[in-house]
């Protein structure tokens, strides 16, 4: 038997909710317990196992506190559908990092700096870290030190 993988859209529109779950804070048992379902359930949901239907969607969207079409943005383009409509707002690995535990901290904790210059370095470093061809060996740790201008 031929093991079916998830509809993109499925995909994307569960990958949402994950991601506004998580940025409320939310567990996955405290939203199942909002539905009526099991944790596992709206694991499935996330994962785009399941579809998840238009009422359903509804409920999900009001206990979420955000309206139905956030689930729908940066949508993958489907075949037959008009070019501009569901395009990403952002990059899809953007949407993809927001969505991980790791990324939605780095992002809440990076937006409550509020040196430009600070951030500015933050983010020198860590493209020196992952080896960013735009930053030369050391440049990072000289501008850290005070031995260079921040970044521009």
């Amino acid at each position: 038997m031929v093991k079916k993988s998830p509809n993109p859209i499925d995909r994307h529109v569960g990958s949402r909710v994950r991601l506004r779950r998580m940025m409320l804070g939310m567990s996955q048992e405290t939203l199942g317990d909002g539905l009526g379902l099991t944790f596992q359930q709206v694991q499935k949901y996330e994962n785009g196992k399941n579809r998840i239907g238009a009422s359903r969607l509804q409920q999900i969207s009001h206990i979420l506190q955000i309206p139905v079409p956030f689930f729908f943005e940066g949508a993958p383009h489907v075949p037959g559908q008009p070019e501009g409509i569901g395009e990403a707002p952002w990059p899809n690995y953007v949407s993809e990092f927001l969505a991980t535990t790791d990324g939605l901290a780095l992002t809440k904790a990076f937006m409550r700096l509020k040196d430009p210059g600070l951030r500015r370095c933050i983010v020198t470093l860590v493209k020196e870290i992952a080896g960013d061809d735009l930053n030369e060996p050391g440049e990072v740790k000289a501008k850290l030190d005070g031995q260079g201008p921040y970044p521009e």
